[in-house]
């Protein structure tokens, strides 16, 4: 996508992150290992390390379908770009747990949910830890791929705005 900031800058970057998580997403990788290691190279993390990092919180949390892979990828970018690291710092800690609301009130409002059952339509209760293959029919049946797409999105305006969208 094309866009001029307000300084009339043209950008070319707005939908790159998401592109890049469909296609690792097409790739086989998990939700939440496609959305963090779209962003490796701005979080300055090697493309493996980002993938064993997030192959744990796929299928909403190893497949538990919890909280939505894709969102705890997101998640994990603004830990890793605004975290704290002093358990001291009350205020960096308040801070960046506004953050992650606000991210998680973005994708809620445009999804309908941070909760994996809840995104795919499944029942309340256990889900099943086993996972259909991933094939053409299910990407019809599933909104995985387009999650995937919407998280990287929402995470990348983030950056693109250097965080300004939040600050408001």
């Amino acid at each position: 996508m094309r866009i001029a900031d307000q300084n009339g800058v043209i950008c070319y970057l707005m939908k790159s992150h998401s592109l890049k998580a469909r296609e690792l997403f097409k790739q086989g990788y998990n939700c939440s290992q496609s959305v963090f290691s779209a962003f490796c190279t701005e979080l300055e993390i090697n493309f493996e390390t980002a993938l064993r990092l997030s192959s744990s919180f796929g299928g909403g949390m190893g497949r538990l379908h919890e909280v939505c892979g894709a969102v705890s990828g997101m998640f994990m970018v603004a830990g890793m770009k605004y975290g704290y690291i002093n358990p001291q710092d009350k205020k960096a800690k308040e801070e960046h747990y506004k953050l992650v609301k606000f991210l998680a009130r973005l994708f809620a409002e445009e999804n309908g949910s941070i909760i994996c059952r809840d995104l795919l339509g499944l029942h309340k209760g256990k889900s099943s830890p086993s996972r259909e293959t991933k094939t053409a029919e299910n990407y019809k049946k599933r909104p995985c791929i387009e999650l995937v797409e919407s998280a990287a999105e929402i995470m990348e305006n983030l950056l693109n705005n250097n965080n300004k969208m939040f600050s408001k």
